[in-house]
């Protein structure tokens, strides 16, 4: 399922604290099933000072992304600017595409052409 939500996708949040926020995606998990989303589900590492061969790093409370689930994201359909699901598809010439369900729209190439897969002529 996390295969269909890739890196730099538009998303927006459907549940959790921060239902109805949108963002991008910074990274993906797929092991886990889990994405990283600019500046949501913010979470505070407390981190103490640590001396390292290039300097001094500071400590202190530092906030960053915390994981989401990827059921809790929908990916924005890039022509109406909505929710929408995602959908795998064959192009005639055996290449595998992503696309969005509300309105068709392809969403990038994900392989490579596939001669069992490429239309008959």
């Amino acid at each position: 399922m996390s295969r269909r939500i890739k890196a730099d996708d538009q998303v927006i949040v459907i549940s959790g604290k921060d239902r109805g926020k949108r963002g991008k995606v910074l990274r993906v998990e797929p092991k886990k099933d889990r994405v990283y989303v600019e500046g949501l589900n913010i979470i505070k590492r407390h981190q103490r000072p640590t001396q390292t061969a290039s300097g001094q790093q500071a400590g202190g409370v530092i906030e960053r992304e915390g994981p989401i689930h990827v059921s809790n994201v929908m990916l924005i359909d890039p022509q109406t600017n909505q929710p929408t699901r995602i959908g795998v598809r064959y192009l005639d010439d055996g290449r595998k595409e992503r696309y969005a369900k509300k309105s068709g729209a392809s969403l990038g190439i994900i392989s490579k052409p596939r001669k069992a897969y490429a239309k008959k002529k």
